[in-house]
């Protein structure tokens, strides 16, 4: 095993306190002699809960030997609180200690620039790996085995039971619902995200009629009490009278047909796509990556691909898929499908004119014209977010998820983490406030002349009536609070470090294993080092008269089991997208490194 630097890990320190500890405090010295992953993640980001799924089998693999500590640390303003974070943390599953770090705190003692990123601590108390993005879950259960062995025979690992105390369970008819739709009967079908089951109810919106699901994780077809479910989202009544379910973390599109309870399998393989997988084809054989909602549009199902940042389509007339808009780089980008960026789309509705959508880390509302084209009604990209009506070139929104056509052209749009259903007029170019008060709205659906909105974090269904006059709010506008990188203006030099895992290989046979892509907000920041490329190191020359911006950086890089001997080596892609605000000054570095994989020597 290569020797490693010695430097010791950062205490833990949040001032949100812990979760899943049954109110005990942690600290590094406690967790002495066992190999601890701390995971910095945020509840709003899919590659975090794409980790978080990633990390599941690691973790009851390596149990008695390997703690994985989450610190979460917001991006939105409603992350920062502290409810928000306990509710995430039963919403998806998380069954490690938790720290709330809401200051970034411990985020800056380990100099961490993405989410998600995974530092390994071995039992010692040093750091000994880093990683920024998925996709790095095999090499470090690789370390793991390496760390186990040199110190159990150091005498230096200890095994046993971890400090994860489980919470209570709630008794709550739902928990964390995700969409709903209405039924011909006047019922509703849910998806009870959280449960893994999707639940019919009666007309009140309460008395459940029918669970579909066994209610346990799992990924398998049969019957309503058979079937299986992971953590599924968007649900879309087709012609024919059956359902469309966006099966999230399954990374699949599951049917239902309401008359038998049968679930069957219409597109996705179980597995997450990755750069370099089909993009089309035969819909049981392709990757899907985190479907988030769907909608029946255009003779098809589209899909809201929140995993990679796309919008994709499923043709029933020969069951394949495609996407149909979407780079996956992140960002908000409009113009032709084959050139706009999305960031984490997670809301659709369908009119005959528009597919609207609801783009949640851009906090923005968009739209697609038939012709494919994508265009924007609100919103201006990755970092301004708030609560603020008006026109609608000004007005800001905070993480939305849902989005609903009302009977007048206009559109509601669940504004997830200010907790409102807010409303977009296309004909006046006005956004406004229906309604307050409620808790992570993530969806709705009309309801004669009311509308019921999908209370996720209240467990519950509420009908409103779609009032007459808006309800008038307080201005409130939020930038994405990181500390800024001081640089040096004009030449920068850009390393993203990558070291593949021991045992491994860049993988060359089909040429560079390597891309980067560079680009800025605003663009003027740049003079020159954007675009794509397949080196990740490059010299960036930064405009002296742009004071301070964002830069955008995407790099992946693939490896395989460096053995000559086995003809089909297992291959593995690391990738991950950072936004790196920066501030230009004299006394700035000159070099900025962004680690994927390894340490930055």
């Amino acid at each position: 095993m290569a020797k490693r630097a010695p430097v010791r890990a950062p205490e833990l320190i949040g001032k949100g306190g812990w979760i899943n500890t049954g109110d005990k405090e942690l600290s590094l010295a406690e967790l002495r002699g066992r190999v601890v992953i701390v995971d910095f993640w945020t509840f709003c980001c899919v590659n975090c809960l794409h980790v978080l799924d990633e990390l599941r089998e690691l973790e009851e693999k390596h149990r008695d030997t390997v703690v994985v500590i989450g610190v979460h640390s917001p991006k939105f303003v409603h992350e920062a609180e502290h409810q928000a974070v306990v509710d995430a943390v039963e919403r998806y599953g998380v069954e490690h200690p938790v720290l709330d770090d809401p200051e970034l705190s411990t985020w800056k003692q380990y100099a961490v620039r993405a989410w998600p990123t995974l530092v390994v601590i071995d039992p010692e108390g040093y750091v000994v790996a880093q990683h920024a993005g998925e996709g790095h879950v095999h090499a470090i259960e690789r370390l793991v085995e390496e760390l186990e062995t040199e110190h159990a025979a150091k005498g230096t690992l200890r095994r046993g039971d971890g400090p994860y105390v489980a919470p209570e369970p709630e008794p709550t008819a739902l928990r964390f619902p995700g969409k709903a739709v209405p039924l011909p009967s006047g019922n509703y079908l849910v998806s009870d995200t959280t449960r893994h089951q999707l639940v019919e109810l009666a007309e009140d919106g309460e008395s459940v009629v029918r669970r579909i699901g066994s209610g346990a994780r799992g990924f398998a077809d049969g019957g309503e009490g058979t079937a299986a479910f992971n953590e599924p989202q968007g649900i879309a009544l087709l012609d024919d009278g059956s359902v469309v379910v966006a099966d999230t973390v399954n990374h699949a599109l599951r049917r239902l047909d309401l008359t038998t309870g049968e679930v069957t399998t219409l597109a996705g393989t179980g597995r997450q796509w990755w750069q370099g997988s089909p993009t089309s084809g035969p819909a049981r054989e392709v990757d899907l990556s985190s479907p988030w909602d769907v909608a029946w549009w255009q003779e098809k199902i589209w899909i809201a691909m929140a995993g990679v940042h796309q919008l994709w389509v499923y043709d029933p007339a020969d069951a394949t898929v495609a996407v149909a808009a979407g780079t996956t780089n992140e960002g908000l980008v409009d113009g032709p499908g084959g050139e706009a960026w999305f960031a984490q789309p997670s809301g659709l509705a369908a009119t005959p004119e528009r597919l609207w959508l609801a783009d949640s880390e851009t906090s923005a509302l968009r739209w697609v014209e038939p012709d494919g084209s994508v265009h924007t009604a609100v919103g201006t990209g990755l970092f301004d977010f708030g609560h603020r009506d008006g026109a609608a070139e000004q007005a800001l929104l905070q993480h939305p998820l849902g989005v609903t056509a009302l009977p007048d052209g206009s559109v509601a749009v669940c504004d997830t983490y200010n907790h409102a259903l807010r409303r977009y007029d296309p004909a006046t170019g006005e956004v406004t406030t229906l309604a307050t008060d409620l808790r992570e709205p993530s969806d709705a659906v009309l309801a004669g002349d009311d509308i019921v909105v999908v209370e996720s974090a209240r467990h519950r269904l509420t009908r409103l009536r779609l009032p007459e006059e808006a309800v008038r709010v307080p201005d409130v506008a939020h930038r994405t609070q990181r500390e800024a990188t001081e640089v040096t203006a004009g030449r920068l030099r850009l390393d993203v470090i990558f070291q593949a895992p021991a045992g491994q290989k860049l993988d060359t046979r089909y040429g560079p294993s390597t891309r980067l892509l560079v680009s800025s907000t605003p663009p003027e920041l740049l003079r020159s080092g954007e675009g794509a490329g397949t080196d990740l190191s490059r010299a960036l020359d930064l405009d002296p008269a742009v004071k301070e911006g964002v830069l955008h950086v995407s790099a992946m890089a693939a490896s395989c089991d460096d053995d000559p001997a086995n003809e089909y080596p297992a291959c593995h892609v690391h990738q991950q997208d950072w936004g790196v605000p920066v501030r230009l000054t004299e006394a700035g570095t000159d070099r900025l490194p962004l680690v994927l994989a390894g340490m930055d020597a």
